[in-house]
Parts: structure tokens; sequence; C-alpha cells
């Protein structure tokens, strides 16, 4: 935190100049002869105290449970155009986003370029499956992507089911009688919920479009589900199994709690939201199709 007056002197801050992402938890949020003052109890990420936000060279605040907000600095911070999105605990619900924050539409220009055209579509798709997979697939169909992507995704579930001891029989999901499953794939649910929540935290802050997907379609959040799965394997399922072997172990626990907890934490320690956002500049760079992008 900045101490000193940060209000409305100078110039608005291009964002490729600012720091990012700034979270906020359990405190008010006002304005203050012209700062944007954090009032604060405490919490696992801010000790108790008042902190004076240097909100002009934040790209966005995204607020945790227990904050309030005065309608001074909705309006501060439309005007500096710094973004604000309510979020779950370490982002593992988007609530409503203020969609301020990137100061022009490049990336979203280059996402519906590359989503209207079909072989740069398929290109992308390839992208996201190399990151998934470890391997830029020959294929150039999505229905063949697809396939292979399914193929080696019953071997992650086998790998894991042996690895945490959990009994697997398939990937399934009652929406008529959504508590009618077993606990392995509740707990696939409640992680993929988490996730996906995540995912729309970044795409949110990056300026991307939802709706516009290179592997998901129908959707309305399409894009969103494109990046939570490139994070399938290592933390969806991974945590899932996880959860589901420690229940078996100590059944007191709630396990849709659990869950959350778990990828909250992880999310928060592995820096995942951050991760997703470099891999949307990566996935998204119309100038590079060939490169690499990060790696999850």
């Amino acid at each position: 935190m900045l101490k000193g007056r940060l209000g409305l002197s100078g110039a608005r801050v291009p964002h490729k100049d600012r720091h990012g992402l700034m979270w906020l938890e359990r405190g008010n949020l006002t304005v203050e002869a012209g700062n944007v003052v954090f009032a604060t109890a405490g919490s696992p990420i801010l000790e108790a105290g008042n902190y004076q936000l240097p909100f002009q060279t934040v790209s966005f605040f995204l607020l945790g449970p227990g904050v309030t907000v005065s309608h001074d600095v909705m309006r501060l911070l439309a005007r500096h155009s710094t973004g604000m999105v309510a979020v779950g605990e370490r982002g593992v619900r988007l609530y409503a986003s203020m969609p301020f924050g990137p100061d022009n539409a490049e990336l979203g220009r280059a996402q519906a370029l590359l989503w209207s055209d079909e072989g740069k579509r398929i290109e992308v798709a390839r992208r996201m499956f190399q990151v998934r997979l470890g391997e830029l697939l020959p294929q150039r169909d999505l229905n063949a992507l697809r396939g292979v992507e399914g193929h080696r995704m019953k071997a992650v579930y086998k790998n894991l089911a042996e690895r945490f001891g959990v009994k697997w029989e398939g990937r399934r999901f009652d929406r008529s009688n959504p508590d009618g499953d077993d606990d392995i794939n509740s707990a696939i649910n409640h992680a993929s919920v988490a996730v996906r929540s995540a995912a729309m935290v970044a795409v949110a802050v990056t300026g991307a479009i939802p709706q516009l997907g290179f592997i998901h379609e129908s959707s309305g959040n399409a894009f969103c589900l494109d990046i939570a799965d490139l994070y399938r394997a290592s933390l969806t399922l991974a945590i899932a199994f996880e959860c589901t072997a420690k229940i078996k172990r100590e059944p007191h626990h709630d396990l849709e709690r659990l869950v959350r907890r778990t990828v909250a934490e992880r999310m928060w320690r592995d820096g995942t939201i951050p991760d997703m956002i470099d891999n949307i500049k990566g996935l998204l760079n119309a100038d590079d199709l060939s490169g690499d992008p990060k790696r999850s």
C-alpha cells in the first residue's frame, strides 16, 4: 500500500503501466478527501488498519466477502477506468463486474478475428489442447481433437482414482437430480464451478469476450469454459479426487464446502487467476499463432 495523496491529481495512467489486481476482503471502501480508503478489521490477506489505495495505478479491484463500497468509490473508479469485480473467497465465485479495465479493444478484437476465421479458430483450439496435453496435436478437426482429448482424460481419471483410492465408474451428472450423484462426481461438479468462476474473473479483467469460445460453443460463457478447462486435470480433477478421499477418511466434512475451500486455497497459493490472464493473452496473440502459450 502507498502512503500520501493518491486521488484525482495527475492524468489517467495507461493500463500497461499499472500493477494489475488488488484483492480486498472484510472492510469498508470509501472516499476521503479524494482518496480511496479501505478500512479493514483484518483478514488473511491484509492486517487490520486504514489504507489509502492507489486506485489510479491498479487495473482491477477484486472485492471478496465482507466488503462494502460507497457510490463515491464507484464514481472515482469509473472516471479513471479502474475495474471492480465482486467475487467469492479467493475468486471461487463471480457475482458482478464493473466493466472498466483495458484502455482499448485490442484483445477483444483479436479474439473476434480469430474466432471468425475457421482456420485460425482451429489453431487456437489446438493451442488450448497443447496447454492441457503437453503437445501440439496434428489433427485440425475439432471433433478429432475432442476425441484425442477424451481418450487422454480417461487415463487422467484412472490415474487419479488409483492415486487417491477413490472408486471411479465414469463421469455422470443428472441435472434433474443433482444430489443423486456419488461423491466423486459431486466433487467434480463443485470444483468445476469454482474454477469456472475464476476463469470468468480472468476473462472480465482482460476485456475478452465470454461468448466467443474456441472449443465450447453454445454457452454464453463459452470462452470462460475454454479457459477453465486448461486447468481441468491439474486443478479441478486433482482437487475433486483429493477431497473425495478425505471425505472417506473424515466423513464429518461437508463435501461442497471442503472442495470450494480447497480450490480457493490452491488458486491463491498458485496464482491461478494471474496465470489464466497470461494464458488468455498468449492464446489470443493473433500475430504469433505458432507461439507457445503459458503451460499450466
